[in-house]
């Protein structure tokens, strides 16, 4: 697609890799609006590039109702979700309770059904869209302390390729993106600056670069699926 008519929805994107997606996409010339929980920084956000902001918690079908209709009514042409909200929380089997193991799951799969329903209902209704789950290399084998995060990006990984088989007929591209360990600020208790700096190891403007390209292929095909690693990480 030409993102220039892109309209897109970015979920998560005060900062990290939905920020650094969102600032790619405009740089291109598409509208984007950008969703968060913390409204100072979201508004923060928003103003830096030009984004509109929408303050919502993705694991609330109330707050996610309301946000996809507003964007429906910002961009008459609403076409492309970058389905990014999500968050990591570690620790052992041992010591994981129920109430941790949801909070990831509450934001990281049902958040992103929710948005990518609400999302489709409106593709679907002008016959062409894009949906961009921002999942993870932990959906694709597991590590120790990581059974609420990997089984969450392990669940995304499904309702991907189920929303892909019913969606493609009707105008509809779903993509996913799986990258590994990116500096950004990710963890649920992580505050801005909290982690150095390492070169070796990816950014979020490298995510954003392969997102962007994702979408810029032409609507006659679309990668399923791309895994991205940092080379050399040390």
């Amino acid at each position: 697609m030409d993102l220039k008519n892109a309209s897109v929805l970015v979920t998560g994107a005060s900062c990290g890799i939905g920020f650094e997606t969102a600032l790619a996409l405009r740089e291109r010339g598409a509208r984007v609006a950008i969703c968060a929980r913390d409204e100072k920084a979201l508004n923060a956000a928003a103003q830096q590039i030009g984004a509109i902001p929408i303050v919502a918690d993705v694991s609330s079908e109330e707050d996610v109702v309301r946000m996809v209709a507003q964007v429906a009514r910002e961009f008459d042409n609403y076409n492309v979700l970058i389905n990014n909200a999500g968050f990591g929380a570690f620790g052992p089997l041992l010591e994981l309770t129920r109430e941790e193991m949801l909070r990831v799951w509450q934001t990281n799969v049902l958040g992103a059904m929710l948005v990518a329903r609400e999302s489709a209902r409106h593709f679907v209704g002008h016959g062409y869209g894009n949906i961009v789950n921002i999942s993870s290399t932990a959906g694709q084998r597991g590590f120790p302390n990581g059974t609420a995060y990997v089984s969450s990006k392990f669940a995304l990984s499904g309702m991907t390729e189920c929303w892909r088989a019913e969606l493609r007929t009707q105008g509809v591209r779903v993509m996913q993106v799986n990258p590994s360990e990116v500096l950004t600020n990710f963890g649920a208790t992580d505050t801005p600056g909290s982690r150095a700096d390492n070169p070796s190891k990816l950014h979020a403007p490298d995510v954003a670069y392969l997102i962007t390209s994702m979408l810029e292929l032409e609507d006659r095909g679309f990668i399923t699926d791309a895994t991205m690693w940092a080379t050399n990480p040390r």
